[in-house]
């Protein structure tokens, strides 16, 4: 995670006239009321925190705010103008790359300073707020009962989705399907992490779905020969090549595993690699795989004009 280098937040701010200066505190328990609220309905928001003021500034120190994953101020206040934006700015990077930043907004220069020239320096800590991501496993056996384990250990919310899932198998899952033949009873999004290991049954009509819905990761786990005559039927079926790109087969890091033990540890350490950005994993897939990695902590000294 992106640390703040060294600068402390218990700095005292100093307050210098030229800027009006709005006091939220009374927004306080609104604030923690509303981010219970996107809890609980499992939408992503970022929390935005005023650590530090240098100068004249129209946030105090301690001032916050609650972001959404469009760049909406829901509740709260971190400055206006220029300053504003670009808080909401850095704050849909930060939901979208699960990372959070401290940013220095340099509104010294009346030209190219963020939001008015208040002639002051601000420190923001923003902060994302996430869902549990989701694990998808369609599919038994005991190469699922142990991706099951290490994904509940791993703080993801853990589905199971097979006509022979039995809930003894998966005691500490959030939930078992079994009847589920067209596959619809278990929503696909960004956030989820699809892994089939349904032996060759309905391996291509998972593979759709979790496509489909552009999941955050689609794992096969099959041989080469078999994960090839899956992919080749799904292009010649009219489904686009840069989405069947997407579908890690054979799944798992190079590991040399061989147990089933093994094989769910690889592949769970590979969800992992793809979540946290990591480009360094040796995978088993043929082609490359690029993740997007976040920028260091920055200074902002140009108003962000960019639409969030």
């Amino acid at each position: 995670m992106l640390k703040a280098s060294g600068r402390s937040a218990a700095v005292a701010g100093i307050e210098l006239p030229g800027c009006p200066e709005y006091d939220n505190s009374v927004l306080t328990s609104d604030l923690y009321a509303k981010a219970a609220q996107l809890t609980e309905q499992g939408k992503s928001f970022a929390l935005a925190t005023v650590v530090r003021v240098e100068g004249s500034s129209s946030a105090k120190r301690g001032s916050k705010a609650l972001i959404d994953a469009q760049g909406k101020i829901v509740v709260g206040w971190v400055g206006g103008g220029c300053a504003e934006s670009t808080v909401k700015h850095e704050a849909v990077k930060c939901i979208k790359l699960e990372r959070p930043e401290l940013i220095t907004l340099d509104m010294t220069d009346e030209v190219l300073g963020v939001g008015m020239p208040c002639g002051g320096k601000m420190d923001v800590y923003i902060e994302p707020v996430l869902p549990q991501p989701e694990l998808l496993i369609a599919g038994h056996g005991r190469i699922a009962q142990v991706l099951a384990v290490l994904g509940n250990l791993m703080n993801f919310s853990v589905t199971v989705n097979d006509p022979g899932a039995d809930r003894e198998e998966f005691p500490n899952v959030t939930r078992v399907v079994n009847k589920d033949f067209d596959v619809v009873e278990t929503p696909i999004s960004a956030r989820t992490f699809v892994v089939i290991a349904t032996l060759h049954k309905n391996d291509h009509l998972w593979l759709e779905k979790a496509l489909e819905g552009d999941a955050a990761y689609v794992a096969l786990i099959a041989s080469r020969h078999r994960a090839r005559l899956v992919l080749d039927y799904l292009l010649a079926t009219g489904m686009p090549a840069e989405k069947v790109e997407k579908v890690w087969a054979p799944a798992g890091l190079n590991l040399g595993a061989t147990t089933p033990e093994e094989i769910a540890l690889s592949i769970m350490s590979q969800i992992v690699a793809v979540r946290r950005g990591s480009a360094n994993h040796v995978h088993l897939k043929e082609s490359e795989h690029a993740t997007e990695r976040s920028t260091a902590d920055k200074v902002i000294q140009k108003c962000e004009t960019e639409r969030t």
